[in-house]
């Protein structure tokens, strides 16, 4: 759906609205476009427009459906199954399906299509080379090679993969039967994996018959051996350094690890274990790990007691745990970023501080499950929403996008200028005020509206109508077109009613 395509929906939604509910909201009729315009018939649809800021919102059926356009940006929602943006400015466009199963995007360079980060699809613009072809994982995957071309795994049958998943090749046949990596140089063939492999490369050998035995080689590089997984290894690393290593495990009783730098020792693990390293100065005790550690260095000094107290300290950070899990506070500095933040019971309640030193910016989210968010951006807009069930756990936004507007029963957004906003079981009751300007309703019984030059007070979506404009003043009765009228008559172009409003569900 593009920008034409959605404008087109959201118009012709329009138009129905208005055919429908203009006999049942005639005193909200539509004012001159630069003022704005509100019309509400709770549950069914709520719109709102603001010309001068290039703002409309259409909601149906409370936060179900919802159709926007605020300047180039235009979201598309049916929650929770759909939920789109759209910005004309970079042409680019967001799609959620039923969050966080399925995603696409769209951008100068092509598309992108998602299902569980198994499958994966990207669609590059003609001209534009990707080397990554449709994948549904481990079952298929395919792509372009730059050295070896095609290439295409049919999991479990068969399959060849370049350059991904950390190897450089993989090669197999009715796997688990048979496979083969490859890795700087180094070839590893499996038979019935994990059970019996090999290993070739230059100067480089070995085979494993796992669990029972295994070794490798490689001149002047390395050597390993084991028995009895994971009871016994024996390994030499970095020969070819200036310190190599000398690993000794007899797993649970005792092991090692020695270089030149750092020295390792472990008995009857976890119970004890030391830990030297010469290089960052650096001194490790474990007692029972990890419930008892204390680590001594340039970069970091840890106390850990726990569950009863535990302190991390490293250059640019500060944690602390005080009756684990029960209460944590954690910092982070830098000469650009201060971060601060508390937490009870890990999600149960948090509060966060982030703060831009250089920017002079800041924000703030108070966290209280399952009971309610807090947050204060940057543009010192605060919000507080109830209930709160998934986003002190999950502080995702496409959760924000396509789930919290179902369950959210109130939400109030509020600034330093004295701006709020108020929605109340989906604009059941609503309250808005910006500047001189104010308006609110509990439907269906009582509305009001006042700006600079008049007022607009109606009763059971205008059964009674009170309206003030500048020095005229006129009440109606039975949504008439007409009524009693004193003081000063209004000129036509004082006629102007409505408020710059915004509600968002």
């Amino acid at each position: 759906m593009n920008m034409a395509m959605g404008g087109k929906i959201f118009f012709i939604i329009f138009l129905f609205v208005l055919t429908v509910a203009s006999p049942l909201c005639a005193e909200e009729q539509q004012p001159e476009k630069e003022e704005g315009s509100i019309i509400t018939l709770w549950p069914f649809f709520d719109y709102r427009e603001s010309p001068q800021q290039g703002f409309r919102n259409l909601s149906i059926l409370g936060p179900l459906l919802k159709f926007q356009r605020n300047g180039e940006t235009e979201t598309t929602a049916v929650r929770p199954f759909f939920y789109r943006t759209e910005d004309a400015v970079d042409d680019t466009s967001r799609t959620a399906y039923l969050y966080p199963i399925a995603s696409s995007e769209t951008w100068a360079e092509g598309k992108y299509l998602q299902v569980l980060q198994l499958f994966q699809k990207r669609t590059p613009l003609p001209g534009v080379e990707e080397r990554r072809g449709p994948m549904l994982f481990p079952f298929y995957i395919s792509g372009t090679s730059e050295k070896h071309g095609h290439y295409v795994s049919v999991f479990p049958f068969y399959g060849d993969i370049y350059d991904r998943f950390w190897k450089d090749e993989y090669h197999y046949v009715l796997f688990p039967l048979y496979g083969r990596t490859v890795k700087n140089g180094t070839e590893t063939r499996n038979y019935l994996y994990p059970f019996f492999s090999l290993i070739k490369g230059e100067k480089e050998s070995g085979f494993q018959i796992w669990p029972l035995y295994g070794q490798a080689e490689k001149e002047g590089v390395y050597r390993k051996r084991s028995a009895l997984w994971p009871v016994y290894f024996q390994e030499e690393l970095g020969l070819d350094t200036d310190s190599p290593t000398r690993k000794f495990y007899l797993f649970p009783f005792y092991t090692s690890s020695i270089s030149r730098k750092r020295t390792e020792k472990h008995y009857l693990w976890p119970f004890f274990g030391h830990i030297s390293d010469s290089e960052k100065k650096l001194e490790e005790r474990d007692y029972f790990w990890p419930f008892v550690v204390t680590i001594r260095s340039e970069e970091r000094n840890l106390d850990r007691y726990l569950p009863f107290y535990s302190v991390d300290r490293r250059k640019n950070s500060l944690k602390r745990w005080y009756l684990w899990p029960l209460f944590s506070h954690q910092e982070l500095t830098s000469d650009s970023y201060q971060l601060e933040r508390n937490r009870v019971l890990f999600f149960l309640y948090s509060d966060a501080t982030e703060t831009w030193t250089i920017d002079g910016k800041s924000r703030s989210k108070i966290s209280c499950w399952p009971f309610f968010t807090y947050r204060s951006d940057e543009r010192g807009v605060k919000t507080v929403s109830f209930p709160a069930p998934v986003e002190p756990i999950l502080n995702k936004e496409g959760i924000e996008n396509s789930w919290a507007p179902l369950w959210r029963l109130y939400i109030q957004k509020w600034n330093d200028a004295g701006d709020s906003a108020v929605s109340f079981l989906w604009n059941l009751y609503w309250h808005e005020s910006r500047s001189d300007d104010l308006a609110y309703e509990l439907f269906p019984f009582i509305s009001y509206r006042s700006e600079k030059k008049g007022t607009d007070l109606a009763f059971l979506k205008g059964l009674i109508r009170y309206r003030k404009q500048n020095d005229t003043n006129e009440l109606r009765f039975l949504w008439l077109p007409f009524g009693l009228e004193w003081g000063k008559p209004a000129l036509p172009e004082q006629r102007k009613a409505g408020m710059d409003t915004r509600s968002e569900k």
